[in-house]
C-alpha cells in the first residue's frame, strides 16, 4: 500500500516505522525542515517538505496512487484542515487525529467518517486490559495474508449468510445487531444495518470493498 502522513508527530513516526517495515511505500509530510532532516536517517521512506494543509504540497504526493492519507500533527485543526483538503485532491481514505474529543463532532458533520481519538484509544485498551480482554492478542490468530473485513449491511446484503456468494477464501464469521455480539452460521439471517465481519485472504480485500465499500475502491484503483 502506498500511505501519506501528515505530520511527523512520535505518533506519526512510530507507525510510520511500523508500517515500512511490513513493506508499505510511505510519505510523509512535514514543514519542520529540522525535523525531517532528523527523521532521513531514521525512517526509510520518502520525504515531502511543507504545509500539509495546502493542496499544492499534497498534490505532490500524488493523492490519486495513494492507499490512505494519515493527518496526525499535534494541531487538531491543521489535521482537519488537510484531512479536507486530502479528501478534496481524492485520497481513497482519509483518517483524521484529534487529541481534543470536541472536535471529533464537527469531524462528523464535516463529512470526515474516519476519525481517531488517541487517548480515548489507549484509555479503552488499558481498560480492556483490566477486564482480561488483549485486542493485541488479534496480532498471534490473524497472521500471514488473513485479513479482517466489515460492512453495514444494506438492502443488497439482507438475507441467509450461504445466499452472499463470497469468495472461496472468505467467511462472516460474525455481526453486531444493535450494538449485540452474534456469531454466524450458513443459516444466519443478515438484516439492513447489521455490522458484518468477514475472515478473508488478503487478496479479495480489492474485491470486497469494490462490492461495499466502492467509495473506498475507487479511491484505492
Amino acid at each position: 500500500m502506498r500511505v501519506v502522513v501528515v505530520g511527523a508527530s512520535e505518533q506519526a513516526v512510530v507507525m510510520a516505522g511500523l508500517l515500512i517495515d511490513r513493506g508499505h511505500e510511505l510519505i510523509l509530510v512535514d514543514r519542520n525542515r529540522d525535523r525531517i532532516d532528523e527523521l532521513e536517517e531514521e525512517l526509510n521512506c520518502a520525504f515531502l517538505h511543507g504545509d500539509g494543509t495546502r493542496p499544492s504540497i499534497l498534490r505532490e504526493a500524488d493523492p490519486t496512487e495513494a492507499d490512505v492519507l494519515f493527518c496526525l500533527t499535534n494541531q487538531d485543526q491543521v489535521n482537519i484542515l488537510a484531512s479536507l483538503a486530502g479528501r478534496s485532491l481524492g485520497f481513497g481514505r482519509v483518517i483524521t487525529s484529534v487529541l481534543d474529543e470536541d472536535f471529533e463532532e464537527l469531524c462528523g458533520e464535516l463529512g470526515l467518517e474516519h476519525t481517531i481519538v488517541p487517548e480515548r484509544t489507549i484509555g479503552r485498551y488499558l481498560a480492556d486490559l483490566v477486564e482480561g480482554l488483549d485486542v493485541l492478542e488479534l496480532r498471534t490468530v490473524v497472521r500471514g495474508e488473513a485479513r479482517f473485513f466489515s460492512f453495514e449491511a444494506g438492502r443488497e446484503a439482507r438475507g441467509p449468510v450461504v445466499e452472499l456468494e463470497l469468495p472461496e477464501d472468505a467467511r462472516i464469521i460474525c455481526l453486531y445487531r444493535d450494538d449485540e455480539f452474534r456469531l454466524c452460521d450458513p443459516d444466519t439471517t443478515i438484516r439492513r444495518g447489521d455490522q458484518v465481519v468477514i475472515l478473508t485472504h488478503s487478496r479479495h480485500l480489492s474485491e470486497l470493498r469494490e462490492r461495499w465499500d466502492p467509495e473506498v475502491a475507487e479511491g484505492e484503483s
